[in-house]
């Protein structure tokens, strides 16, 4: 008893797919483990540590910078903690911050969590005005009721932006 075909055409056809099949099972498979470390996920803090981000994975995180926590170090290091309505997280950064950096805005840093859980950003992105903010950061800030919209102030009783 033969699994092949009795058709000559049909053979073919069955051998072709099943060299081919490899081939591009091989192709994707390399093209995605390439393209490993140009995937960057987007969480806020309290989406980070629900997911607990393992430390060395670069990823983006976004929020807003909490008033009162931007430490200026002399050496050039800037400590701050990004927020949203649920979690924080200590954000260090070595450089210049953006010219539009301040407490209370929106902002997202590139980098990776350290074993301690502090997020180490390469790059830090501050909105370019007071009606942008990246897509990812203003629907993760609405589905928490951090949403500040139009200059309006969040209300932490329920969730929904004070007129």
């Amino acid at each position: 008893m033969s699994f092949l075909p009795k058709s000559r055409k049909a053979r073919r056809r069955l051998t072709v797919l099943a060299v081919a099949a490899p081939v591009v099972a091989l192709a994707v498979g390399l093209a995605l483990w390439g393209m490993r470390d140009a995937i960057s996920l987007f969480y806020t803090p309290a989406q980070a540590a629900a997911a607990h981000v393992p430390a060395g994975r670069k990823v983006q995180l976004g929020g807003l910078v909490e008033k009162g926590s931007v430490i200026k170090h002399p050496d050039g290091l800037v400590e701050f903690v990004v927020a949203d309505q649920r979690a924080t997280n200590l954000v260090r950064y070595q450089g210049d911050l953006p010219d539009l950096f301040r407490e209370g805005q929106g902002i997202v840093a590139s980098g990776a969590f350290d074993e301690t859980g502090v997020f180490v950003a390469k790059q830090v992105l501050a909105k370019h005005d007071e009606r942008y903010m990246p897509r990812e950061v203003s629907k993760a800030l609405k589905e928490q009721g951090e949403w500040r919209g139009d200059g309006a102030t969040p209300s932490y009783s329920t969730g929904k932006p004070a007129s």
